[in-house]
């Protein structure tokens, strides 16, 4: 049997998706059930302890599938991008409510009362999906009770047109490997919550958006290119703001900058690698 992406593909040696029934092994194949995340923004872990790696983030109303869940942990893989991992039982909620809107600025809050005063509020982040039931002057309901500022709501299809720009609001947000919030993301998370705001479906990893975004350029070519390009590397990508600035979440500056791509291009080739490909989404 081919070997099937594991990020991807939802089996173990124990336990897969009843959709991969006759492509892997595995001691018993389950249908999984249909959740839906209710905290802010909760890991999804490589495996179910909370100290394993973060692989990803699920955020407040994305959808998940789950096949299984044992001492407090479930598996399961994401609706949006199709990850798989474990993510805290206690974050997902079987009660799943479609979402009519969208958070359209880099974080907002959910408040008890349609009162910018009232506590407890909830931070909510760029892409959580909300469902509005009623609007209360400058505050829109939700089903779950609670109340977001309107002007930071987008109706769930109604998409930005740059993604260039949403990834701009970014700048200066601390690098945090698996994050893909305001409260710190990496390389990857960036192109994917930037793609997404503009309703353009993007893999989470590099290596995966290295190979399904866009159409080639050459990779030796890097004096003509335009805004919007994606730079790849073995392991990170950016984002070309302009033919010269790459706006990148990286490590060597712990956060994510815009800096000249001639400079970047010089310092990651010193430690990892050459540039391995260009990538020009379309328009």
């Amino acid at each position: 049997m081919a070997q099937l992406d594991q990020r991807l593909h939802a089996y173990r040696p124990d336990l897969a998706d009843a959709a991969l029934a006759g492509q892997v092994e595995a001691g018993r194949f389950v249908e999984p059930r249909l959740m839906q995340v209710i905290e802010p923004v909760v890991t999804v872990h490589r495996a179910p302890r909370f100290d394993a790696m973060q692989l990803t983030q699920a955020l407040f109303g994305e959808q998940v599938n789950l096949f299984n869940e044992k001492e407090g942990w479930a598996w399961v893989q994401l609706s949006a991008d199709g990850y798989v991992g474990y993510v805290n039982g206690n974050a997902l909620s079987p009660h799943v409510t479609p979402s009519t809107h969208r958070v359209a600025v880099p974080s907002t809050f959910m408040y008890p009362e349609a009162n910018l005063k009232s506590l407890p509020a909830t931070l909510l982040t760029l892409n959580a999906r909300v469902t509005v039931t009623s609007g209360t002057g400058a505050f829109s309901q939700l089903s779950n009770g609670r109340f977001v500022f309107t002007a930071h709501l987008r109706r769930a299809d109604d998409f930005e047109a740059d993604f260039v720009a949403v990834a701009e609001m970014f700048r200066h947000v601390p690098y945090y490997w698996g994050g893909k919030s305001v409260h710190g993301l990496d390389c990857s998370g960036l192109v994917q919550l930037s793609l997404e705001a503009c309703g353009r479906p993007a893999l989470r990893d590099s290596d995966m958006q290295e190979q399904t975004l866009g159409g080639n350029l050459p990779a030796n070519g890097l004096d003509s290119l335009k805004r919007g390009d994606l730079v790849f590397w073995n392991g990170h990508v950016g984002i070309m703001t302009d033919g010269k600035t790459l706006l990148h979440a990286n490590g060597h500056h712990m956060m994510v900058v815009a800096e000249r791509l001639k400079d970047a291009v010089e310092r990651i080739a010193a430690k990892y690698g050459q540039v391995t490909s260009v990538k020009r989404l379309a328009r």
